[in-house]
């Protein structure tokens, strides 16, 4: 099965160039800012456009104040969104106004609150709160098919017809289980074990014992796209960073499956795109 994919071009792009600015933030003549912030279960992200959606900064940090795709740690959420504004706000030498975020598919009843109250507590004003498959597409741009975010602690799904949602659902599984596989084979703290899994030197080697899990992964997907027509996955998430983790999809899906270059930033990115100055 494919797991390039030419429709990728835009997105790879866009992620090429959030990469730089992450290192290099650009101080641009910009009129407004724009910031996406992404409250994962292993990594809080904050990408940062300029008035044209084009990226001039951005920040992450590994934390664990979400679990399975819900706000636990309320205090701590916000005190490191506000930490990573302030820290990119020193670095453009402008104050950081409008936010957007996501959340999980179909958590919106249960944590919508939550989030935006991190959001506003660390000095924003919140814009837009969408589910986290449907921002992903902003940088994805897929008409037709299936969007599989695989997180830190959960796995969401959307299927796409003609550029609108059909279907979203959430399942809990994710990185943190894949790190929990890694601990129990390699007798490493859970902490250790993240540090390995995230090595892509370690990959080749990790795949045997992690396959299992990714062929969990791949049922939920089938169960979830079995009664639409879907003709493509795509993936993204920081989990989705495994190599290899894309053909054991295809396999157990029967379905080609597709990863951009990093998926770790796309979400961010395509919440940072539905952000405007229009206060929700």
């Amino acid at each position: 099965m494919p797991t390039v994919n030419s429709a990728f071009a835009y997105c790879d792009q866009l992620v090429r160039d959030f990469e730089q600015v992450i290192a290099r933030p650009v101080r641009s003549e910009s009129s407004v800012y724009y910031t996406g912030i992404d409250l994962g279960t292993a990594y809080i992200v904050l990408a940062v456009l300029d008035e044209n959606y084009r990226p001039v900064a951005g920040a992450y940090r590994f934390a664990h104040v979400v679990k399975d795709g819900m706000v636990v740690d309320y205090i701590g959420a916000m005190r490191i969104v506000k930490e990573l504004k302030q820290e990119l706000e020193e670095k453009l030498g402008r104050e950081l106004l409008y936010a957007a975020a996501a959340l999980p598919p179909g958590t919106f009843a249960l944590d919508s609150g939550a989030i935006k109250h991190v959001v506003q507590g660390a000095g924003f004003e919140i814009t837009k709160l969408l589910d986290e498959p449907t921002a992903a597409n902003a940088v994805l741009q897929i008409r037709d098919g299936a969007i599989v975010d695989i997180g830190g602690g959960t796995t969401g799904i959307a299927i796409l017809r003609d550029g609108e949602v059909i279907y979203v659902a959430d399942e809990p599984t994710g990185g943190t289980h894949f790190s929990l596989v890694v601990a129990g084979a390699y007798k490493l703290s859970f902490e250790e074990a993240e540090l390995y899994k995230r090595d892509a030197r370690n990959h080749r080697e990790l795949m045997p014992v992690l396959r299992p899990v990714v062929e969990k992964v791949s049922s939920i997907i089938n169960r979830h796209v079995r009664e639409y027509p879907v003709q493509e996955i795509y993936l993204v998430g920081g989990t989705c960073c495994l190599a290899g983790i894309e053909t054991i999809i295809a396999k157990q899906t029967n379905l080609p499956t597709y990863k951009p270059q990093n998926p770790m930033f796309v979400t961010p990115l395509g919440i940072a795109l539905n952000c405007t100055q229009e206060i929700l």
